[in-house]
């Protein structure tokens, strides 16, 4: 259900504007928030991308150790070009400043972060103060969130902090509870900034415990480092309207909710928009019934304020992890009666797509809500149904069942469908059983938090997606054996103890006897929709296991593009192409967007977990990722920031 609030009658005031505005906002702030990894360059082209080659290799230092334990660390940063410095972020929050034709490093900042379990930056923020004068120290700001959730200020050109802001540049965030552990909450993704205001999300540590930390999202003044703002997915307040959705008095007792991924920013509407996710815990829900608002939801905020304008939740009483994992995508989106509306694009780890006025939070293809399975476990109460977009593809299979099985070999297919037929099984919304239920999409989805991209000439998305089933299990408490540690991967057993929770809960991957998916590839997918069209233009395997093999039959006898679950996203540009790396085969690779066929590929130290972007720099455009693979995927791993450009 919408839930427009009485704010947005103002909000038709700014809609012309919006639209005339939105190449002039996306030039005044930085690009990252919109969403659409969009580069407008077309030096490289499908004409002459085959003569792409490396122009530079750059090694933060921090390559991670070989034997990982009681931690995820990737490099999943987005570099960005400020003040003429190609700005990267590492796994610890060190900023970098290289020389953008170059790769040589030209200054470096390190916050002294205290090291956490989650080492990972998903990027910084930049902000320009109109109100200083040109060539004032800390005129050209840069925002970066910490692992002890603190804020810190950056002059964009020097790197040294901001004086004014906070406390000697830095603001230190306040957490509505003390830690169980060091980074239980932490900044891990971009602040965002709304004209003068930078608003802050947080990565609350996922199944830790029931009263969990709030999620709640910080907004700061932008030159002093004041509190302007804070809002909480999860509602406190009676009189707040989304309270009527949870049971009585079980709101107080949960925390979490919290925007993980990149929020998006609508300058001229004065908007931000958060992709919520769900409440403590992830996967059991009989202590805080009913839908949770707002929670699994996209918010949107008025930036100068923080009060609600309006909101959509995807997931009611999420028990699937189900979060809204990544940054909306913000694009101008032509109608059938010929309007071009502002638009939200939302993808989720279900697969489903969803699009709405982002003025007014009016859904721009039919919602319908439909039945979906309910639990079995005591105390549970699943939602009775879940929004469906009407007329919208789906970019993730919506079911699975033991007639779904594969394998390489017929004893291989055979042994699958006896693991499966011994789970619950079902459509998307199956919930998570005693006996064991089989996810699918699985609960890391679908896709992630590296989202789609956008282009605005054919009105193409393009969206990577993991295809792999998960098993969650729900294990009381008294039969539960947990170790001293947890190791993170995504190729094994994972326990998690939710203290406070009458169920300990695991999550596996549905693999055979020969560690392969029981699940028919491609086991990770790259698909292209025609958002005015509403259809899928094509879809193509993601990765190749060929590396992964014992053996290599010839490939006349065997196609190893069978897909590798990954993370990161993609980026269009305006020559055609689409360059996306997420793949356990450590290859950067550039789509034609119009077909699909892959027309180039690079071989990277290790996975390029991220998202590349592209610029221009002494009349010639580059391409960048980088490449630092990814721990809970026992992938190769680097601490390499890789820049390709066309060989003269």
């Amino acid at each position: 259900m919408n839930i427009l609030s009485p704010m947005c009658r103002r909000c038709g005031l700014f809609l012309l504007l919006a639209v005339l505005s939105l190449a002039a906002g996306a030039a005044d702030t930085d690009t990252h928030q919109l969403g659409t990894k969009y580069s407008p360059l077309a030096q490289i082209n499908t004409q002459n991308v085959a003569r792409l080659q490396k122009a530079w290799e750059f090694h933060t230092g921090e390559a991670p150790p070989k034997d990982v334990k009681d931690a995820l660390i990737a490099f999943e940063d987005q570099p960005s070009l400020i003040e003429g410095n190609l700005v990267v972020c590492t796994t610890s929050r060190r900023l970098i400043a290289l020389d953008p034709q170059t790769g040589k490093q030209r200054w470096v900042f390190d916050p002294k972060s205290q090291k956490v379990g989650m080492q990972k930056c998903r990027g910084i923020t930049h902000w320009q103060d109109r109100r200083a004068e040109a060539g004032a120290a800390c005129a050209s700001r840069i925002f970066l969130g910490t692992t002890d959730y603190s804020l810190i200020a950056l002059d964009a050109r020097t790197g040294r902090r901001c004086e004014g802001f906070g406390e000697q540049g830095v603001v230190k965030m306040q957490m509505d509870k003390p830690e169980l552990f060091r980074g239980e909450v932490v900044a891990a993704s971009n602040p965002a900034v709304v004209g003068d205001v930078v608003v802050v999300g947080s990565a609350v540590a996922d199944n830790q415990r029931v009263a969990a930390p709030s999620g709640r999202v910080q907004a700061f003044d932008a030159r002093s480092g004041a509190l302007r703002w804070r809002f909480d997915p999860v509602p406190r307040e009676a009189s707040d309207p989304a309270s009527g959705s949870w049971a009585p008095g079980s709101a107080a007792q949960h925390g979490a909710g919290n925007v993980w991924s990149s929020m998006a920013v609508d300058q001229a509407l004065d908007m931000v928009y958060l992709p919520t996710t769900s409440p403590s815990g992830d996967f059991y829900g009989g202590d805080r019934l009913g839908d949770n608002r707002y929670t699994s939801s996209i918010v949107a905020l008025q930036g100068s304020t923080g009060k609600v304008v309006w909101h959509f939740q995807f997931v009611h009483h999420n028990i699937f992890d189900y979060d809204t994992p990544s940054e909306p995508l913000l694009i101008d989106l032509p109608q059938p009666d010929g309007r071009v509306v502002p638009a939200l694009v939302q993808n989720n780890k279900t697969g489903l797509i969803f699009m709405f006025n982002r003025a007014t939070g009016e859904p721009l293809q039919p919602i319908a809500e439909r039945s979906v399975p309910q639990s079995t476990m005591s105390g549970e109460k699943a939602a009775p149904t879940q929004p469906f977009p009407v007329g919208m593809p789906t970019l993730t299979p919506q079911s699975f069942s033991p007639e779904d099985v594969w394998g390489f070999t017929p004893i291989d297919k055979w042994l699958c469908k006896r693991k499966a037929q011994g789970y619950r099984y079902g459509t998307i919304f199956t919930p998570p059983s005693e006996q064991g239920t089989i996810f699918s999409p699985s609960v890391g989805g679908g896709p992630n938090w590296g989202g789609g991209a956008y282009d605005p000439a054919s009105h193409i998305m393009v969206v990577p997606s993991n295809r792999v089933p998960t098993i969650v299990t729900l294990i009381p408490r008294a039969k539960a054996k947990l170790g001293a540690s947890q190791a993170i991967e995504s190729g094994g057993a994972m326990n998690f103890a939710v203290a406070g929770a009458p169920y300990v809960t695991r999550v596996e991957p549905l693999l055979s006897v020969l560690g392969a998916p029981c699940s028919a590839p491609p086991w990770a997918a790259l698909t292209a929709v025609d958002l005015v069209k509403r259809k899928i233009v094509w879809e193509v395997p993601l990765g190749s296991i060929e590396a992964m093999m014992p053996m290599k039959p010839p490939k006349s006898l065997f196609d190893a593009n069978l897909g590798t679950p990954g993370a990161g996203g993609p980026l269009l540009t305006a020559g055609g192409l689409v360059f996306i790396g997420y793949t356990l085969d450590n290859q950067l690779r550039a789509f034609d967007l119009k077909t699909g066929k892959v027309l180039w590929q690079s071989e990277l130290p290790a996975a390029g977990t991220a998202v590349p972007v592209s610029y221009e720099a002494g009349g010639e455009q580059y391409v960048v990722i980088t490449a630092g693979g990814h721990t809970m995927y026992r992938s190769k791993t680097s601490d390499a920031v890789v820049a390709y450009k066309l060989k003269r």
